[in-house]
């Protein structure tokens, strides 16, 4: 069971084609975004963390 909620808040464009997605991939969205976010902490991980900060809120 898991411990620990988050709400993030998206665009509903972004949010219903990555729904729409998932579905066709036949996966839960939750799933997809823990091993994102699994990725994520791991590459910072092995490498230390980016090289440059980024703004609050930009994206790549």
């Amino acid at each position: 069971m898991k411990d620990a909620g988050m709400r993030i808040r998206v665009e509903q464009e972004l949010r219903d084609a990555f729904i729409a997605a998932c579905q066709k991939l036949d996966v839960p969205a939750a799933q997809v975004l823990r091993e994102h976010m699994k990725a994520v902490v791991s590459k910072v991980d092995e490498t230390g963390g980016p090289t440059q900060k980024r703004k609050h809120g930009a994206t790549r």
